[in-house]
């Protein structure tokens, strides 16, 4: 096998394409988040408490992020008026947030503007190059998530 960046290995090739997919993702995510006047990470607190089953600690685990980072987005969406908090009713320890008119407005922009680029992008390609595309990042997703693993539990470098 070549290295890295050498020759035209369809491996390193397919690495490069999906590197640059993932970045373009990232950077796409970024704008539609920005042009709704929110992040990244207040669209996704704001896409979980449209869900009405959002508990901050339980997202903080599952975004692999500290309930402190949680708390803080919170304090921004409650400050800009997209979320309001209430004392829960089960538990008067825990808070429950809704979306204000305000955070479904937004939310629904952020959405719109989401699914405008997705009709734009995919819906030129065939049904088949969507289940060929699907089943082979299903596979390599799969791959990636057991390499990670690795033997003993540790966790292996990213590929």
């Amino acid at each position: 096998m070549q290295a890295v960046g050498q020759g035209r290995d369809p491996i390193f090739r397919a690495i490069e394409a999906m590197t640059a997919l993932a970045e373009i993702f990232e950077r796409r995510r970024e704008v539609l988040a920005r042009d709704a006047g929110i992040t990244i990470e207040q669209w996704r607190v704001l896409e979980e408490i449209s869900t009405e089953h959002f508990i901050p600690s339980m997202f903080a685990r599952s975004r692999d992020s500290s309930a402190a980072a949680v708390s803080k987005i919170l304090r921004q969406l409650l400050d800009s008026g997209l979320v309001s908090a209430a004392i829960g009713r089960d538990d008067r320890r825990n808070r429950s947030y809704k979306l204000t008119a305000k955070g479904h407005r937004t939310l629904a922009e952020v959405r719109a503007a989401r699914q405008a680029a997705i009709e734009a992008v995919w819906t030129g390609f065939s049904r088949d190059e969507l289940a060929s595309f699907s089943t082979f990042a299903g596979k390599l997703s799969d791959r990636i998530e057991r390499y990670s693993r690795g033997k003993n539990g540790r966790r292996a470098a990213a590929v």
